[in-house]
């Protein structure tokens, strides 16, 4: 994933991960976020069963993956807020500064905000949180189709 390239992230345990290997070939959901937000803990669990749905319990998980880009006050918040209410994503680790020109780029203004991008980090849609609300599983075809992701995912 082009804007991931030099970057490490880390899953849910707080291993390493690296970006090239576990974002290939995916559209991938850039989710700002934070513990102390209430809209947050009130999408969180949403996008956990949505993710879980596409690609844990999927007969062919879906070619989406999740990034969180935390804006926790801390470390040990992140970590915290990972642990409690996110499914198994990654996440940029909470002190690397580029969480800092992820938001510019992406110019976010509040949270929570779920931007889906393609390989190149093209934005497919800055209205993830809405369109998972609004049409459930059913938006991943179209951000499969935008991001010239070819699958045949069928869902249960």
């Amino acid at each position: 994933m082009d804007i991931f390239i030099g970057r490490t992230l880390v899953n849910k345990d707080g291993e390493k991960v690296d970006p090239e290997e576990a974002l290939q070939n995916k559209i991938v959901g850039l989710y700002f976020s934070a513990a102390w937000c209430s809209p947050c803990k009130d999408f969180s669990p949403v996008l956990c069963d949505f993710y879980t749905e596409l690609v844990e319990e999927a007969d062919q998980p879906a070619q989406f993956e999740i990034v969180f880009i935390s804006s926790d006050r801390s470390a040990e918040d992140m970590v915290d807020y990972m642990h409690e209410m996110h499914g198994d994503w990654l996440a940029l680790p909470w002190h690397d500064p580029y969480k800092h020109e992820l938001k510019s780029k992406y110019k976010i203004t509040a949270l929570p905000k779920l931007v889906i991008v393609k390989q190149n980090g093209e934005v497919i849609t800055d209205k993830g949180r809405k369109q998972i609300r609004d049409r459930g599983l059913a938006c991943i075809r179209t951000w499969l189709e935008v991001g010239d992701i070819f699958q045949n995912f069928t869902g249960k």
